[in-house]
């Protein structure tokens, strides 16, 4: 196999997976200009190159029963991706998170002596930690975005390398604040606060009710404030409008500017994700709340061993942001969080302060540059003949 034009097969099973592909297929081509890229992925790994054998609009499902009805389709996945590597004619595999389907394959690629890259690590940190025990022994090289996890690794034998969070190179306001007040029409002598529930409808249904309740508080204890409420592409514009009713408090809603509301508001109330570490990036204070269906917590509970739910906070590894989980995840105690953000400067400066630490300690820009540069480097260890070692 010609080392200056490898074949990856390359799966991503998710919306950010196809994000992060499409950006690692780019940085790869400056490595390896005839490389191929075959595997499963969105538009944006199409646009990049790669030739998709199945697409991921049908792996995102969530429910039990919704994904009983899918079983066919998954395993049919799963096997068709077992032949692709089991035809030997490929360089490397690279597995982007999705741990259900991609933690087999990289047990599957192993008997056949095939590197495993794996780009984003299933969160063992959290739970079932045995996990790590197959991943030394099937995956050739995990190249973690969370700063502690390469240490974790590395002391449970795996070689890991942590170069950076792809949302360093991502999350960007496109306009200053001052800008987005002009943009937004808002007054810059008023409070701005911004209300996130989520990017799924079953997320805004148990969510947006006690934000509504919260704001109301906010705006009766300043006297004025004002709210911007960004939503997702994912999601209907009128679906919200229909929600806030004759929206009394005025709140603003807007469709793809998520990172300059960030970047605009003196204070969010935001979902449980990873919109809370974009948040932390851009450096905005925030008030952090999620709720589940009861027998789901019950099962977190039992299952997920982490003393946080916000990832800003798993980063810092500490409470740079206020939690309120399930029932205290009230308009009332939300309220009172946000209030202490705009009604004491020296909190939240402190806040921003400790913001920016878990932005710096999230790497460099270049991240995918890097992780690329660093797939080379390994495979350039490697021959064609050579077995895989474990």
């Amino acid at each position: 196999m010609n080392k200056d034009e490898p074949h990856f097969l390359i799966i991503a099973g998710e919306a950010s997976g196809d994000i992060h592909g499409a950006s690692l297929v780019q940085a790869l081509l400056e490595k390896y200009p005839k490389a191929r890229f075959t595997g499963m992925g969105g538009v944006r790994m199409r646009d990049a190159g790669v030739q998709t054998l199945f697409g991921i609009e049908r792996m995102g499902t969530v429910g039990l029963v919704e994904i009983l009805s899918e079983f066919g389709h998954y395993f049919g996945v799963y096997r068709a991706l077992r032949r692709e590597i089991g035809s030997n004619k490929y360089t490397a595999v690279i597995l982007i998170d999705y741990p259900t389907l991609n933690l087999r394959l990289a047990k599957y690629s192993r008997r056949h002596h095939c590197p495993v890259f794996y780009f984003i690590s299933p969160q063992v940190w959290a739970w079932r930690k045995g996990r790590i025990k197959d991943i030394r022994q099937s995956v050739h090289k995990m190249f973690v975005i969370l700063p502690f996890e390469e240490k974790m690794y590395q002391e449970a034998g795996v070689d890991a390398e942590f170069l950076g969070h792809p949302f360093i190179d991502i999350v960007h306001p496109t306009r200053s604040r001052e800008e987005n007040i002009e943009k937004f029409a808002l007054d810059p002598d008023k409070k701005i606060v911004g209300l996130l529930p989520g990017s799924r409808m079953n997320e805004i249904n148990s969510l947006l009710d006690e934000m509504l309740g919260a704001a109301v508080k906010i705006k009766n204890e300043l006297g004025q404030c004002q709210f911007l409420l960004p939503i997702a592409e994912s999601i209907d514009p009128a679906l919200i409008r229909q929600r806030l009713g004759d929206n009394p408090l005025d709140i603003k809603i807007l469709t793809g500017e998520t990172y300059n509301v960030m970047n605009t508001c003196d204070a969010l109330i935001i979902a449980s994700g990873s919109a809370t570490l974009e948040a932390g990036i851009i450096g905005c204070p925030m008030v952090i709340i999620y709720k589940l269906k009861p027998l789901t917590y019950w099962l977190a509970l039992m299952l997920i061993n982490t003393p946080f739910y916000g990832l800003v906070n798993i980063v810092a590894e500490e409470s740079v942001a206020p939690e309120l989980i399930q029932r205290e995840a009230n308009a009332n105690n939300i309220a009172s969080e946000i209030l202490k953000i705009l009604k004491k400067p020296e909190y939240c400066q402190e806040v921003r302060n400790r913001l920016s630490l878990v932005r710096k300690n999230l790497g460099r820009p270049g991240v995918m540059k890097a992780v690329a540069a660093s797939m080379a480097e390994s495979l350039s260890k490697l021959t064609q003949h050579e077995k895989i070692p474990f």
